[in-house]
């Protein structure tokens, strides 16, 4: 393997010394490029796949200065496919890992989707990715923090709310299990909150019927029932003005009260996220414009 190690090494800066500007001349970008795709391909045929990976980051450094955003991402995308391979090696053979090649391939795959709309692989790999990190919690609630808003971007309003649903039942479980007492602390009551948010959100926007609400969404939505709200029966993690705000606009989407909601939209505003504001947003498009067959 040291052997191995010292060629990969070699080969990797006699292809950077390329790059280097010199006096009248500039790099030859486009031969670099393909130079690290070729020595990825070895790489990988000898099953090295970190190694590969790592060419595969230098190509798409090259097509970045190229300009070329589809070679970019094809570039990222194969580095993450093996960095996440690498992990899974790892693991099968039960030797000691700090995820690192799992963090990577995470990575890869989020600079990739912001150069092409890979949504529906980068769903994949997140999920796998959430999978492998069921012993960190925390990671594993990042992995699928990623699933949730691709879901998000690509319209799965459903998927979404399925994985938001899922992550706050974890982060609630081993929120309780870290803190040791009846209450979430930290990183995991965060998310729960976040959790809460775009789930009420989404049930707004979707507009299940009764007949085809998930008995998980109807516990939620009794939360902001004025009539059934009762503050000793339910546990409630959301920041008061959060909490009554949403309150109101549970209660403004069953009224069609389209003029409180737009209220209720610049008061939330500050309050939510880009993506949650992004949902509220749908939800009173949708209410002013109905589709009929909801989103």
């Amino acid at each position: 393997m040291a052997a191995a190690d010292g060629d990969f090494l070699l080969r990797y800066r006699a292809v950077s010394s390329k790059l280097k500007k010199r006096f009248l001349r500039k790099p030859n970008v486009a031969e670099a490029s393909e130079q690290f795709g070729q020595l990825a391909k070895e790489l990988k045929q000898q099953d090295c796949l970190q190694y590969a990976g790592f060419c595969n980051l230098a190509m798409a450094r090259c097509e970045q200065t190229l300009f070329n955003a589809p070679g970019e991402a094809m570039a990222l995308t194969e580095a993450a496919r093996l960095f996440l391979q690498e992990e899974q090696e790892t693991q099968r053979l039960r030797c000691p890992s700090f995820e690192e090649h799992l963090q990577a391939a995470i990575n890869c795959f989020s600079f990739a989707t912001k150069e092409m709309n890979k949504l529906g692989e980068a769903v994949v790999y997140f999920q796998r990715a959430a999978e492998l990190q069921s012993q960190v919690p925390i990671e594993c609630l990042l992995s699928l923090g990623y699933v949730a808003s691709c879901k998000l971007m690509t319209r799965d309003y459903d998927g979404a709310l399925a994985v938001f649903t899922e992550m706050q039942l974890l982060a609630q479980e081993k929120g309780l299990h870290t803190s040791g007492s009846n209450t979430p602390v930290g990183a995991f009551l965060d998310v729960i909150v976040k959790c809460e948010v775009s789930r009420v959100l989404l049930l707004m926007l979707l507009q299940p019927p009764p007949q085809k609400l998930l008995p998980e969404h109807a516990q939620t939505l009794e939360k902001y029932d004025w009539e059934a709200f009762d503050s000793h029966s339910h546990v409630n993690y959301l920041p008061d003005d959060v909490f009554l705000l949403l309150q109101s606009v549970v209660m403004a989407c069953q009224e069609k009260d389209i003029e409180s909601l737009k209220v209720l939209q610049v008061e939330l505003w500050p309050l939510l996220t880009a993506e949650q504001n992004h949902l509220l947003h749908l939800v009173l498009q949708e209410m002013i414009m109905p589709s009929g067959q909801g989103i």
